[in-house]
């Protein structure tokens, strides 16, 4: 997993609530077995028509909203089935922060696994940025280990985060990694068996 301690970008407003993992990546395309190449089918209900064409008023498809990479969401974003294959389509399209009032939480701890911070943010907050963001003129910088997000005009805002998650995001450790760094201790215990 790519580590992350500060990330600059634009970001863009999807101001929808309940956004759920079938809508997040369509079961039609589960079938891959590596983790990459489904950012190609993110939102793709949304993204593009029965033709295969892009729909040129979603959010994503909005020439000013290329390549953002922070997403700003509704609440109880991420509900639906526990789809790991959600927040692997979200990074493999570019996305490395998601803010939104609520998250469910099976999405949200897939997203702290592969590499995705996740912050809930106050209401009131979240929608003055979608504001900005839907004018095109909102760029964030998302400061983990400060766990602190500064607006482009300078405005500073904190959030929480679980300690434990911040590590492993900001030093990259997947759960594999974290494990093998008991690697000598794990060998040891083996040995002695």
């Amino acid at each position: 997993m790519e580590a992350i301690q500060v990330h600059q970008g634009k970001a863009v407003a999807m101001d929808r609530s309940n956004v759920d993992t079938d809508q997040i990546i369509p079961k039609q395309f589960l079938k891959r077995i590596e983790r990459t190449g489904f950012g190609q089918f993110l939102f793709y209900h949304w993204r593009f028509d029965d033709a295969g064409a892009e729909r040129p008023e979603f959010e994503l498809n909005l020439p000013e909203n290329k390549g953002a990479s922070i997403l700003l969401a509704g609440e109880n974003f991420g509900c639906g089935s526990s789809r790991e294959h959600a927040p692997w389509a979200l990074l493999d399209y570019g996305f490395r922060v998601i803010i939104a009032p609520s998250f469910a939480d099976i999405f949200y701890n897939n997203a702290l696994k592969n590499g995705i911070v996740p912050i809930k943010m106050e209401e009131k907050t979240l929608k003055k940025w979608m504001e900005a963001a839907k004018q095109g003129e909102l760029e964030l910088i998302v400061d983990l280990p400060e766990q602190e997000i500064t607006v482009s005009g300078g405005e500073k805002v904190h959030f929480d985060i679980p300690a434990y998650h911040k590590e492993k995001l900001i030093h990259g450790w997947d759960d594999i990694a974290l494990t093998l760094q008991l690697e000598n201790e794990i060998s040891a215990f083996e040995s002695a068996r």
